[in-house]
């Protein structure tokens, strides 16, 4: 038997339109929220684009920018960067060198170590295991990265690199190298490699896994035949996520590298990094209208292509390799 309508103006049904009415004004408001959320992330973008072009491509001081007073065919033609010279020289390979030196060093330490710990917690680890590394492998992304920088310094250049190349190998180890430096960076992105790994790789689905033991596959021959192949898209995306992370960072590579502005490609060799630049060029006594002062929004902008260039490359990768599953 049917319940006879409610009244329009009854207590139930009023309360029933006034719930309606706070859902409605909660989700709005929670909509504007994070409407609002996201136009902070531009706005705190555009800011950062607008504090690098100023001072190095124009600005609305009426001061001569950077890119003002030194061409951009030097900028980029030049294989010397000595700004303190008395005919100071701005060349920025000396520093992208240095930049991509410790980043390669970084990315094959870390990559390998970060993948295989991926794969680890993925195809082999219980819920047990995973319960507990997982968590402790995640800590060392909570170490500062001052601490990596010192632990390169006093511990990875006596201890590790010395025995090995100069005890050994009878070559010179200086006491700031890129080789430490880029060994610290590669310790911190073990982190980064392995979390977005292993959230790939469980993705994949458990039938691929399945058809693959049915045909006889051991446990080896479906975690690297089979799943990482299915999830290669996203492994490479996280590389190249790395190896950005591995280029912006400042401290530890201030600490372990040196400010040798050369051109090479001995890792035993100290040399100077754009973000090591940036630390020591901002924290130097320098006119803050000054050429040099200036040069530092110039090497930033720099960087800052870089590494937006290698995010576009790996958003590209992701969508022309992305693996669709049903």
């Amino acid at each position: 038997m049917n319940s006879p309508p409610t009244p329009a103006d009854s207590p139930v049904e009023l309360s029933r339109r006034n719930g309606a009415k706070s859902g409605k004004l909660h989700e709005s408001v929670i909509g504007y929220a994070l409407f609002g959320c996201a136009i902070i992330s531009v706005v705190t973008t555009l800011a950062i684009m607008f504090v690098l072009l100023n001072d190095s491509v124009f600005n609305f001081t009426g001061e001569k920018a950077f890119f003002q007073q030194v061409s951009v065919t030097q900028f980029f033609g030049d294989t010397k960067w000595t700004p303190d010279a008395p005919e100071p020289r701005f060349g920025i390979w000396p520093l992208i060198n240095g930049t991509f030196l410790v980043s390669l060093i970084a990315c094959c330490t870390g990559v390998p170590l970060g993948l295989g710990a991926a794969i680890y917690l993925s195809e082999y680890a219980g819920p047990r295991e995973r319960h507990v590394l997982k968590p402790i492998l995640e800590l060392l992304a909570g170490v500062p990265t001052v601490v990596y920088g010192y632990f390169g310094l006093i511990f990875i250049t006596p201890y590790v690199l010395k025995p090995v190349f100069e005890y050994v190998l009878g070559m010179e180890v200086n006491i700031y190298n890129v080789a430490s430096g880029g060994i610290v960076v590669g310790i911190m992105i073990i982190p980064m490699v392995a979390s977005l790994s292993e959230d790939v790789l469980r993705s994949v689905p458990r039938s691929l896994r399945d058809a693959a033991y049915a045909l006889g596959g051991t446990e080896l021959d479906v975690s690297v035949g089979v799943v990482v192949p299915a999830a290669f898209s996203g492994i490479l995306a996280s590389i190249l996520l790395a190896l950005a992370r591995a280029i912006g960072e400042t401290m530890a590579v201030t600490i372990a590298c040196g400010s040798m502005r050369q051109i090479g490609l001995n890792p035993l060799d100290s040399m100077q990094t754009m973000t090591g630049y940036i630390v020591d060029a901002s924290f130097g006594e320098d006119d803050a209208g000054g050429l040099v002062f200036k040069s530092v929004f110039a090497v930033a902008l720099t960087l800052f292509v870089i590494t937006l260039t290698i995010n576009i490359i790996s958003q590209a990768i992701l969508r022309r390799y992305r693996e669709v599953y049903e």
